[in-house]
């Protein structure tokens, strides 16, 4: 019997999916096929379909679990698949009980009030977990469902925060990147209203053993003082930051109800390069959106070059249901697609020239599973060691999306 867990979208949903796991396994599930979706594009809830089609192919009596964003976003478009077993709200992928197959749950308690945040676990491959900090947004983004499928911010305290980090490390882990729906909204809602950097600084200190710290995506509108001196204080603080900038023309930032200007990004990006030069960035990016110009559309491909981006997520603009950019005009597909394959191109010579920038450095990486190590910055080494080791590497050349490298004088791959 196998209990299988398909997990489509964020670093978040990989974090709960092991959290559904091991419910799932609590309520005596243990030969189903869980499906933890994604909303954030039409794409993703396409392919989450194909996904549910698949495995009824693969394991046709098999129990088909459906939760996740889409499933509550969309609960009925889930519900009339013939494949489909049960439909799960995002409240309740953790809830006790909730995968008893056996007992008929209500409306009420499939769709309930949001469950707690899940603790954390680390990765398969034991070298970095991902811990969920917050969840759900306050903000309503013109083109973003997920607010809909998550339910407002909350935040987990940090003395939580602080006892998960400790027992990861306990369990050998070697980088924990904090997540979450809109992580410099953590603290909002907690007593005295923390900021982000604060919860940082406190696991710095409290957490000494922990090698690497590494934040996901953060918002561009944003960066507190006690994060920007982390960044500046301290080297176990990973010098990569992954933005939600999403354009970079003003006009379509103001369509998209964003909190920031191209002018604010470009700041917050110098800000935080003069306190630590060896950063580098990422940004999330929207091609097409509701009445992008071609002089929009040119506004938003400088940005890559403008802002110094090494790592690109491109997207294609896709309507969301119950969403007021749905209700824009819209952009004929295919410009939207090509403008989207332009976008990703950009992307590809931008991470070209970061990493041919970055030969002749020597770095410590992590070195993960599948021959790979990753640089402080995010940067991808090609590299075999003993995963969770912590080498000291020459950067000797850049071939394709990775770098190449050797062990320094003195480094050594295989120490844990």
């Amino acid at each position: 019997m196998t209990l299988d867990v398909l997990t489509f979208g964020c670093r978040l949903n990989a974090v709960e999916s092991e959290a559904m796991r091991a419910r799932a396994e609590a309520d005596g599930l243990t030969d189903a096929v869980l499906v933890n979706t994604c909303a954030v594009t039409a794409e993703a809830v396409r392919q989450a379909r194909q996904a549910i089609r698949r495995a009824r192919r693969e394991r046709p009596d098999a129990p088909i679990v459906v939760t996740g964003c889409a499933a509550q976003t969309e609960a009925q478009t889930f519900a009339a698949m013939p494949e489909v077993t049960r439909v799960l709200g995002n409240a309740s992928k953790a809830a006790p009980g909730a995968y008893r197959l056996s007992e008929r749950l209500a409306v009420s308690d499939i769709f309930a009030a949001p469950v707690e945040l899940a603790t954390a676990r680390p990765l398969k491959d034991r070298v970095r977990a991902h811990v969920a900090v917050q969840t759900g947004c306050d903000h309503r983004c013109t083109f973003c469902v997920i607010p809909y499928g998550r339910g407002n911010s909350r935040s987990v305290p940090a003395g939580e925060v602080v006892a998960q980090v400790r027992a990861l490390v306990d369990q050998g882990v070697r980088e924990v990147v904090l997540t979450g729906v809109d992580l410099t909204s953590w603290g909002a809602d907690l007593p005295g209203a923390p900021p982000l950097g604060r919860l940082v600084q406190r696991i710095l200190k409290l957490v000494p053993d922990l090698p690497r710290l590494r934040l996901s995506s953060i918002d561009a509108a944003e960066i507190d003082e006690a994060l920007l001196d982390a960044f500046a204080t301290s080297e176990r603080l990973m010098p990569y930051l992954h933005l939600s900038l999403q354009h970079g023309d003003d006009l379509m930032l103001k369509r998209m109800k964003r909190r920031h200007l191209r002018a604010d990004a470009l700041a917050l990006i110098a800000r935080v390069r003069a306190v630590r030069p060896d950063v580098a960035f990422g940004a999330d990016l929207i091609a097409g959106f509701p009445t992008e110009s071609e002089a929009a559309f040119a506004n938003l491909l400088s940005l890559v070059d403008e802002a110094g981006l090494a790592f690109v997520h491109a997207f294609p603009y896709s309507p969301r249901p119950g969403t007021p950019a749905a209700r824009m005009p819209q952009l004929p597909r295919p410009t939207v697609k090509a403008r989207a394959a332009a976008l990703r191109q950009a992307g590809e010579r931008a991470l070209d020239r970061h990493l041919r920038a970055q030969v002749g450095r020597t770095v410590q990486a992590l070195v993960e599973n599948g021959g790979q190590a990753r640089a402080p910055d995010h940067s991808p080494i090609a590299f075999e060691g003993a995963p969770g080791a912590l080498a000291t590497l020459i950067l000797t050349g850049a071939e394709g999306a990775r770098l190449t490298a050797t062990p320094a004088a003195g480094g050594n791959p295989h120490a844990g």
